[in-house]
């Protein structure tokens, strides 16, 4: 609290005071940024524990904003490599026939989903289509000496690469005359050619699967992660990394029988497809194309052994629960800079009563009513200006931080630390305003008779 005699003698010291607190001048601003200082420097703990509810409420509103965009743009990006133009099917197992295979003490060939006849189907009688990628999946062991990598060997097509939006990094994907020849060649995913050539080039190298031996012709780019093509229709998950081979020597490795040991008996599948991706011509004909496609499956398979994919859909929904996870987070953050901002009301209405004699003084020294407001503001807009600038570099600091201690993808865009600290010099004017006009408007009389 000021001391009002230090207030009189400076006044006695300085006779033109009630002009200088009149002129409009920047020396005037300055004096005022002055006292705002010594009045917040005299209360040092005070003043801080009123900054802090304002630098956590705008840290909260950058640092959940980076977290939530960093999120949403992962999912965003493992749908868009799906392909937005595309319709994904995948053979299921009905839940009734996993009951049978559970409860079979016998061998039992159990065969459900894709055929190549539905592969036909679509391509003949959906208009709008343009590329089918048939697929098989597989799981197994791949080797390289002594290292092994538990991965999905993927039988595919050559043009594979560029319907997933999943392309070549190093070497090449096989050719059209390597799956008619079937010949035995393989591109490793990223994850698989790092877990098995950690040291040195994986291209031209031999792997090991089972008794069959791939060699090594490309290496895939790094995608997102946890996306492959053991996706389901919630979204994406996590899974293993993944070899391609061509379709056709997929066939004449494993057949359409795909036996799994088990102790005492052994589970058989015939599974002729197990992924076809649907390319269609333009984005507008998604939805519908993928209607028609569900309508020629269900015409030729009598049970529900298979899933239809709209990564289109996919999309859309991620960018709506991105929208109300911002709107949910933005609501939180709000709340806090809410309760900082009445924090500093309490304050400065409290500073307000101590000051009151000092007040007093200043309006019968010939002060005007708007110098006392703008003192008080001055001294609000600080409070909450030096909150936002700490909370700015908080907020900035934390999702690093999480990028790096948790590998989590953070995005801190240009508008979000601008938003928060404007919102906090916001809160200082506005919760400061009442107090302030509380001040300017006190008898002078009465001010200058308190004790």
């Amino acid at each position: 609290m000021n001391n009002p005699a230090s207030a009189v003698s400076s006044a006695a010291a300085q006779p033109g005071e009630s002009r200088f607190l009149n002129s409009l001048t920047p020396a005037r601003l300055r004096r005022t940024f002055r006292l705002a200082i010594k009045s917040l420097w005299l209360h040092r703990l005070r003043s801080l524990l009123t900054v802090l509810g304002i630098v956590f409420g705008v840290c909260s509103v950058i640092a959940m904003l980076a977290i939530g965009e960093g999120a949403s743009f992962e999912a965003q990006e493992q749908i868009k490599n799906l392909g937005s133009q595309n319709v994904i099917l995948r053979s299921i197992k009905p839940p009734e026939e996993q009951k049978v295979t559970e409860k079979a003490s016998q061998s039992y060939v159990l065969q459900y989903g894709l055929t190549y006849t539905d592969a036909k189907s679509i391509r003949s009688t959906i208009p709008g289509v343009s590329v089918l990628v048939p697929s098989r999946i597989m799981r197994d062991y791949v080797w390289n000496i002594s290292r092994r990598v538990d991965c999905d060997i993927v039988g595919t097509v050559p043009w594979y690469p560029e319907m997933r939006n999943h392309h070549v990094a190093r070497g090449r994907f096989f050719t059209d005359a390597d799956m008619e020849a079937s010949r035995s060649v393989c591109v490793l995913g990223a994850g698989v050619a790092q877990a098995l050539f950690p040291f040195d080039s994986p291209l031209g190298r031999d792997v090991r699967v089972g008794g069959d031996y791939y060699r090594i012709i490309g290496v895939m780019e790094a995608r997102g992660k946890g996306l492959s093509t053991s996706q389901t229709e919630a979204g994406p998950k996590a899974t293993a990394h993944e070899m391609f081979i061509p379709l056709e020597t997929a066939k004449a490795r494993y057949g359409e029988v795909l036996i799994k040991m088990r102790s005492g008996s052994f589970e058989a599948e015939r599974v002729q497809l197990h992924e076809i991706t649907v390319k269609v011509a333009s984005r507008d004909q998604v939805l519908p194309v993928a209607e028609a496609v569900k309508a020629v499956l269900k015409h030729h398979h009598k049970k529900q052994d298979y899933e239809v994919v709209v990564p289109l859909e996919l999309l859309k929904r991620a960018e709506r629960t991105k929208q109300i996870f911002n709107i949910v987070l933005g609501s939180i953050a709000a709340i806090s800079l809410l309760v900082g901002g009445i924090g500093i009301m309490n304050i400065m209405l409290a500073t307000v009563t101590e000051r009151t004699r000092e007040i007093g003084i200043r309006r019968a020294l010939g002060a005007k009513r708007r110098d006392i407001i703008t003192q008080f503001l001055v001294e609000a807009v600080m409070l909450s200006g030096a909150g936002g600038l700490f909370g700015v570099a908080l907020g900035i600091t934390i999702p690093l931080l999480v990028t790096w201690f948790a590998a989590m993808k953070t995005i801190i865009t240009f508008w979000s630390p601008l938003l928060a600290f404007s919102i906090s010099a916001l809160v200082g004017v506005v919760f400061g305003l009442y107090p302030a006009l509380r001040a300017a408007n006190m008898d002078p009389v009465e001010a200058l008779r308190h004790e």
